[in-house]
């Protein structure tokens, strides 16, 4: 289910891009708060925290209750602008959630098990990694386990297959691939014919006939030029 966490806010920021450039110099990530008919609250968050948040378990989905000066918001992290090289965090959207009104999410989809096709030399491969769902905030699964050990040779996985927590629906087609095995791939490199194998017998032989008479006349030009230099 859902982590939740604590995350202290610096309420009502200053906007604008050069208090923008100062708050990052600070450790901090401008950010904006906004849903549930509530107008749109600009905040700061401390960014090595927020970091640890999201390579957490529950990632993006993770239940934050974000505290403004002593005022509590539950939000979901939404929206995440990064630096284009060196990939620090310039900017988050958090959304406002009720506790007993669901959510829309995306949650990755983790196969677990050895598929039997994989046993007798199927190839598993992974169709899709992420799923669609909606739950309630405190419903919200880090993830989504699809077991694959009963799939054979061309057998498919789909998201109808997919068991899901309780109170977590799909908003996915229920016909998406998950998951399948498919059939080996085998190279046929077939045998070259005999008459090629025979030729290049034959040529090999005339290379080492050509090969000896070389060396022969090789051997005996060195002897002239031996009996030469002696005399």
């Amino acid at each position: 289910m859902a982590q939740e966490v604590t995350l202290v806010a610096d309420a009502n920021r200053p906007i604008g891009k050069s208090a923008a450039r100062k708050i990052r110099r600070e450790g901090k990530v401008p950010a904006i708060v906004y849903g549930l008919g509530s107008d749109p609250t600009p905040v700061a968050v401390p960014s090595r925290e927020f970091e640890h948040i999201l390579h957490g378990p529950g990632g993006m989905n993770t239940l934050i209750s974000l505290d403004m000066s002593g005022k509590q918001d539950l939000v979901l992290a939404r929206q995440l602008v990064r630096h284009p090289v060196r990939r620090n965090l310039v900017h988050v959207d958090f959304i406002r959630v009720s506790r007993d009104v669901a959510v829309a999410a995306e949650v990755p989809i983790h196969l677990t098990g050895e598929a039997q096709g994989v046993k007798e030399g199927g190839l598993l491969e992974q169709d899709t990694f992420t799923l669609s769902i909606e739950a309630k905030p405190g419903d919200l699964p880090n993830s989504i386990e699809a077991d694959v050990s009963a799939l054979n040779i061309g057998d498919q996985l789909t998201v109808a297959d997919l068991k899901l927590p309780p109170g977590v629906i799909s908003t996915q087609e229920p016909g998406d691939l998950v998951a399948h095995v498919s059939t080996p791939v085998v190279v046929d490199l077939g045998e070259e014919p005999e008459a090629a194998e025979g030729e290049e017998g034959e040529e090999g032989e005339g290379e080492g006939a050509e090969g000896e008479g070389g060396e022969a006349a090789a051997e005996s030009g060195d002897g002239a030029s031996a009996s030469s230099e002696e005399g």
